[in-house]
């Protein structure tokens, strides 16, 4: 399976991946650009093309991750912005040779949610109407702290289904907000497993954000904690990852790094899981 976790730009798009490898991970999320800000980068190809080939040679997959501050869902006024953002990132991760590009569904603050979707979809199509790279937009499902769209793996669903270029367009599981919006209750994987495929979710999940949750099933709130710190337990966590349909697909971590500044122990966890016999809410070695 491909474990990684969110690492730092700083030095180049290669030096992260360089940095993924180097703590054992065959996955890594990035930010392409400055995450804080709503401003376009541009890039050294050089380095992206280095980043691509560091990546093929070793067998690790990435993802980019939007700045916080891209919103789909924000109406036509501020629409040519988001739309550059979108279109700036993905010309980095299809130059990095990455996966997709991780985008939060959206928060609409206007009285009617239905606007909301629909501000997403036009966004969506303006952003990849001339798009021929293969990374994706990568749909982030959210937990519900400020937002009521993007909770439910129907609403993602729909607004693919109705874009122009559904085939641009996947999705990003994150651990943490499904725990929080109650999409994923711990306990219902398979229940959950059995949905998203009827309903073409999990066959277009593109990347997982792996975070245990600090707050409790149903709190709405976005607050990661490590595995096995927070109120998602390693059974349920193994449930996940022994999904088929996660195996060919980046896993990243975006949790606090351990004692040597990495996420290697971390990983090192995550990837024991996968040989370890869980009983209940704890779990053993075999």
């Amino acid at each position: 399976m491909f474990i990684g976790a969110h690492v730092s730009t700083r030095g180049g798009y290669v030096n992260a991946a360089k940095t993924a490898l180097s703590m054992g991970a065959n996955a890594f999320q990035y930010f392409p650009m400055n995450p804080r800000s709503l401003a376009t980068k541009v890039v050294n190809p050089k380095d992206t093309s280095a980043c691509a080939q560091l990546c093929k040679e070793n067998g690790i997959l990435s993802i980019g991750h939007a700045p916080y501050a891209l919103n789909p869902a924000v109406d036509e006024t501020e629409r040519e912005l988001m739309v550059n953002l979108l279109k700036n990132g993905l010309d980095i991760t299809n130059a990095c040779g990455s996966i997709g590009l991780v985008v939060h569904f959206g928060k609409y603050t206007g009285i009617e949610p239905l606007q909301g979707y629909k501000n997403i979809i036009q966004c969506l199509n303006s952003a990849t109407a001339s798009y021929t790279g293969a990374s994706l937009i990568l749909l982030e499902n959210q937990a519900g702290e400020g937002s009521q769209l993007g909770l439910t793996m129907e609403e993602m669903v729909q607004v693919r289904k109705l874009c122009e270029r559904p085939d641009k367009i996947g999705f990003c599981l994150d651990t943490c907000h499904a725990f929080a919006s109650r999409l994923w209750q711990g306990s219902d994987w398979f229940e959950l497993e059995t949905r998203g495929a009827q309903l073409d979710y999990l066959p277009h999940l593109k990347a997982v954000h792996l975070n245990d949750s600090v707050h409790p099933l149903g709190s709405r709130r976005d607050r990661h904690a490590n595995i096995g710190a927070g109120h998602i337990t390693l059974a349920q966590f193994q449930e996940l990852l022994a999904s088929p349909f996660l195996q060919d697909i980046p896993i990243v971590l975006e949790t606090g790094t351990g004692t040597d500044g990495t996420h290697r122990e971390e990983i090192r966890l995550v990837n024991s899981l996968l040989e370890r016999k869980c009983e209940d809410d704890s779990c053993i070695l075999r």
